[in-house]
């Protein structure tokens, strides 16, 4: 039997998801993963497709819209939709998108911004949910340096 989906909360205080979200990427395709990243606007997919090869002038993420031909072959796919085309190891949830089906991923992480009443709202329903599906669940919280795991 697989082993479930750990679901880890980032909370981001001190940068935003700009700065946050390809450092985790990076983390990410260091290990070997593939990567999903979903959205609930095409619009941030759209600005997050421009910044990832841009974000870094000695660097740049491989990845592609979900919309792509290549789409299935990318190490990290951006989309709004539930499908996981890629082989995604890693799910990561922005600006309060939904998890759907975990089946298959080895790792969900929900980034949401702290200064953000709605998101901070979003994040503690889907803690709850996580956590009441049997989920194994983390909290990590934006150090001045780093994250620190605090729950």
């Amino acid at each position: 039997m697989a082993e479930a989906c750990e679901v880890w909360f980032y909370h981001l205080e001190r940068t935003g998801l700009d700065q946050a979200l390809p450092e985790l990427l990076e983390k990410t395709l260091a290990r070997g993963w593939k990567a999903i990243v979903r959205a609930r606007q095409p619009e941030r997919v759209e600005h997050l497709d421009g910044w990832l090869w841009s974000y870094k002038d000695e660097s740049f993420l491989p990845h592609a819209p979900a919309g792509e031909p290549s789409a299935a072959r990318q190490p990290i796919l951006l989309t709004t939709a539930f499908e996981n085309p890629n082989g995604a190891d890693a799910l990561f949830l922005i600006d309060g998108a939904e998890p759907g089906e975990l089946d298959g991923y080895t790792r969900c992480v929900v980034l949401f911004d702290g200064a953000d009443p709605a998101q901070v709202a979003v994040a503690r329903g889907q803690w709850t949910a996580v956590k009441g599906k049997g989920f194994p669940v983390s909290y990590w919280k934006q150090q001045e340096r780093g994250w620190k795991k605090t729950a």
